[in-house]
């Protein structure tokens, strides 16, 4: 039962979302508190816990259909473990909730309300934002923007036009994001009657439309302050990454698999560069 509760937390991506609460935490307050400590572990794993847990649970019937789940994608929870997923949920993801409300203030309330909305209305019976094409990207890429909003709002950081620009390129970065990972699961989803950006637009749409977006991303980087800028150019290797697939059919959509691993691996190279550069903005910045 553990296992498959680790499984379905995907522990490959619980940096994804504990890294952008964390960095943007530290980088206002600069120092490491209870506050980033409690804040960092609750967006490392009951957050991940929650956002995939109930999207497994939900996404029962679908992930039957799909052969990348089973593994580091994502489990095949049998359903004798649905109900024990859902108050894991419930069980790892309050107390922190109720430590991060007394810590915080309204604004940031605001922020952690709307991110485990998004995480809660992506899979959840009624909402399922996933099945709706193009709030699906929209809401998947809440999920990971979210805590780095709300690290800003926790700690009190002063709103300007480059963190706007900051925010909002990682917000379209991760709109492309889920756009071309959609693209892979177009057969299961559409066997499964499940709605998504790239089952109504096609694969080949989906591919060029992600395209666009990381490269859109890179450019809003140019409108933060140095070493920003060269964060933008990481966003090539993304949009280069799925050139290959410029021209994938429906049909064909299941081999975009292969692009989501390279994606699942400059995450990795990609979060390092970003920590050089971050740390490079903690030595310019006062």
């Amino acid at each position: 039962m553990i296992r498959q509760l680790l499984l379905s937390s995907r522990p490959l991506s619980w940096v994804n979302t504990a890294y952008p609460f964390a960095a943007a935490y530290l980088l206002t307050v600069r120092e490491v508190d209870w506050v980033f400590i409690v804040g960092t572990i609750y967006f490392l794993v009951p957050y991940n816990l929650a956002m995939y847990g109930i999207n497994d649970v939900f996404d029962y019937e679908s992930d039957l259909r799909n052969p990348r789940k089973g593994g580091v994608e994502g489990a095949v929870l049998d359903r004798s473990l649905h109900r024990i997923t859902l108050w894991g949920v419930v069980i790892t993801n309050v107390p922190f909730l109720v430590v991060l409300v007394l810590a915080g203030s309204p604004l940031s309330w605001l922020v952690l309300a709307v991110s485990v909305f998004a995480v809660i209305a992506y899979s959840a019976p009624v909402l399922r934002f996933k099945e709706r094409p193009f709030l699906d990207s929209l809401t998947s890429s809440t999920h990971f923007v979210s805590p780095a909003v709300y690290g800003f709002a926790l700690a009190g950081a002063t709103v300007t036009p480059a963190l706007v620009a900051l925010l909002a390129a990682y917000f379209v970065w991760g709109v492309a994001s889920h756009a071309f990972g959609a693209v892979q699961d177009i057969v299961p989803d559409r066997e499964a009657g499940i709605g998504s950006v790239a089952t109504v637009i096609g694969a080949r749409a989906t591919v060029r439309l992600a395209f666009v977006a990381y490269l859109v991303s890179g450019a809003l980087m140019l409108l933060t302050p140095w070493p920003g800028p060269l964060a933008g150019l990481l966003a090539l290797p993304y949009a280069v990454s799925i050139l290959p697939f410029w021209s994938i059919t429906d049909a064909e959509a299941e081999g975009a698999n292969r692009g989501w691993r390279r994606f699942l691996l400059l995450n990795f190279v990609t979060g390092f560069l970003v920590t050089l550069l971050l740390i490079w903005t903690w030595i310019l910045t006062p």
